[in-house]
């Protein structure tokens, strides 16, 4: 069985008096796709953002290779370096070149040397699609090709796993395919990945294990993508699929 990357224990998080998680638990393996699907407001956004510690928790662990995310301690920026996260509204800086957003965290956060780190990012550019467009502001680029940037920028610092948080809602849907083109790669090449999505086709050919989550709690969690949306073993979950119109 593959090696667990990533542990989630008994996690609470709430927000004043609203509570988002009571106990909840995930397990993460090292090369898996796991995408978390629900319905608007179930805290799939917040499980991603504790994750990484952009959000704090009011109780649990959350360990990644053993290690403890803190979001108050010094390790925090270390940790981050192995936690990607591409957001749906892309963070890049408008002031800045592709190229130099894409190298910012490699070269003043990683220490790496601008020969090296260039290099890479033309590479992950030009498997992207996006080579030519290295001089160009974000400004100039669609919103397809600014998400495309932003996981190239992710990767660069190679991450020991990815967090997707809703990356094609932000996109006109001629936009979404050339997106998650770019997962789908990522999934064959064996990366790791916790995806919140709405996109249910896309959900279904990336997954390896999907969680549909409400209140949040899991409520139904299946290893079988494809019997899940065919056949969803609960009645919630088959109440949320029918809303979604689907192949």
């Amino acid at each position: 069985m593959e090696e667990v990357l990533l542990r989630v224990e008994h996690l609470k998080k709430a927000f004043g008096e609203h509570v988002i998680f009571k106990d909840f638990n995930l397990q993460v393996r090292r090369g898996e796709v796991v995408v978390v699907i629900g319905p608007s407001g179930c805290g799939k956004s917040t499980l991603l953002r504790c994750l990484n510690g952009l959000e704090p928790i009011q109780g649990g662990k959350i360990l990644l290779d053993g290690e403890p995310v803190l979001r108050e301690e010094a390790s925090i920026a270390k940790m981050r370096q192995k936690i990607g996260m591409v957001f749906q509204s892309y963070e890049l800086f408008p002031h800045k070149t592709i190229l130099e957003n894409i190298l910012l965290a490699p070269i003043k956060v990683q220490k790496r040397s601008r020969t090296e780190a260039e290099a890479e990012a033309m590479a992950l550019l030009q498997r992207v699609g996006l080579a030519e467009r290295k001089n160009d502001y974000p400004r100039q680029l669609s919103g397809g090709q600014k998400q495309r940037i932003a996981i190239v920028r992710a990767l660069c610092m190679h991450p020991e796993i990815l967090l997707l948080d809703e990356i094609t809602a932000a996109l006109d849907p001629e936009m979404v395919r050339e997106v998650l083109e770019v997962v789908l790669s990522l999934a064959r090449a064996g990366s790791t990945m916790v995806i919140v999505t709405h996109e249910m086709n896309f959900a279904r050919a990336i997954a390896d294990r999907i969680l549909f989550i409400e209140h949040g709690e899991v409520v139904e969690e299946s290893s079988d993508p494809k019997a899940f949306f065919r056949e969803p073993a609960t009645a919630r979950a088959r109440a949320f699929l029918h809303s979604f119109d689907y192949a």
